[in-house]
Parts: structure tokens; sequence; C-alpha cells
């Protein structure tokens, strides 16, 4: 495995690796380590105390973003007719159906969201293959198989992420760039947070959120105290 670049070691002896730290403090320090020519996107990374293997321990959903991600998503609808004009009046980027599943089927992933009207699904499942492992299959509990198009749309366009588990317990998601100020990333944190609160599955026992990290994108991570985060 390759080591970790020089400016990478410099940011990283910059705090305490070890310590947690509260929100506030932690994203200033990613702010402040953050070297990059570009602007980095800021990541969460979530430990839950979940059994991803449980199929009543799964942890899915999305969440709007107050201030958004600093990303302008490109979003693929697959509909028709009428639902298909309201999802190009609501500035989807690509709309179609079976054309486009056809486009897909031969190679084309020029988008970031795929939305579908549930009528669609029958030929969107034909794309599980293709979709499936790069995370963008639309999925009822993200929101983004709905006859309700627009909304979908226009969440995606705000600033709404996706979240979902991975084997090892783990969530990743981004909250912003480093650009941004640092309330907002904070109150982005702090929703993302939350939402993830509530999505706790009964199932789930002992402690739940076991640990919190955040990073730029070519920072090292800097852990968050859990109980400095103000989550309702």
């Amino acid at each position: 495995m390759a080591g970790k670049g020089k400016k990478y070691e410099a940011a990283a002896k910059q705090f305490d690796r070890e310590a947690t730290y509260a929100a506030a403090e932690a994203i200033e320090i990613v702010k402040k380590i953050a070297t990059a020519k570009f602007d980095e996107t800021v990541e969460l990374a979530v430990r839950l105390g979940v059994d991803p293997k449980r199929t009543d321990q799964q942890v899915r959903g999305a969440v709007v973003l107050p201030h958004g991600t600093g990303k302008t998503q490109t979003v693929l609808v697959f509909a028709k007719g009428e639902k298909a004009k309201e999802a190009e009046a609501a500035g989807a980027d690509y709309v179609g159906d079976e054309d486009m599943v056809d486009k897909v089927s031969q190679g084309w992933l020029d988008f970031d969201v795929v939305v579908a009207t549930p009528d669609m699904m029958s030929q969107v499942g034909k794309l599980g293959r293709i979709l499936g492992p790069k995370g963008l299959m639309p999925n009822p509990k993200t929101g983004t198989v709905t006859f309700d198009v627009a909304k979908a749309v226009g969440e995606i366009k705000a600033g709404k992420v996706e979240y979902r588990v991975d084997k090892a317990g783990n969530v990743h998601a981004p909250i912003g760039k480093v650009s941004f100020d640092a309330a907002k990333l904070q109150e982005n944190l702090e929703t993302l947070i939350d939402t993830l609160v509530k999505a706790k599955p009964p199932a789930a026992k002992g402690t739940y959120m076991r640990s919190v990290t955040i990073s730029s994108t070519m920072g090292p991570g800097v852990r968050v105290n859990v109980s400095s985060l103000a989550t309702r």
C-alpha cells in the first residue's frame, strides 16, 4: 500500500489524532488543514452500532441538507407523458423512458442521481446490474421512486444526500465544501447526524452512534465528540 503524501502527514501533525473535538472545533481544524488547490469536499464518516448483515438493522435513507453540498447533482429521470414534462420543468438534466433505458444499457452513465416513476421500474429494473453496483438504482426508501418527480428533482438539486450503512457498519456522506462557513458546515453535520439518530433500527442494541469523524477530500480524519452535536 502506498504511503501517505507529505501534505497529508504535515496536516496530521497539526492536531491530536487520538482526541475527540467539539463539532465546531473539529470543523475549524478540517478547514485549516485543507491545503489542496481545489475546493475539497468535507466528508462525514459515522460508525454505527448495527449489524448490517441483518435485514432489521439496515440504515438507509436520504436528507436535504440545509446548505446543500456545494455540488450540483446531474439528475436522470425515467418517466413518460405528463410526468416527463414535470421532471423537465423541475430542472432534471435528462428525461426519458425506453430510449433512456436503452442508452444506459449501452454504457452511458453521465449522471449522479436517478429518479424513476413507479410505472417505469419494470424497465429500469433491467438496468440493475449497471446501476446497482454504482449505487444509482432508484429506491422508494430514498425518495427516488415516486410519481412526485418535481419534488424529487427539486430536493436533489437543493442538496439532498443519500446515506446507507456499508458492510462494516459505517455511513459516509458529504456535508459541504471547505469553502463553506463553519456555521453552515456544522448545521449540515448536525442535520445529518440527527437524521441518522432518528433512523436507528429498533433491533439495534448497545451504543448506536459509536464514532463520528469528519475530513476533507485529501486530509486526515478529525474525530468529533458525539455529545457536542446538538441533535434534535
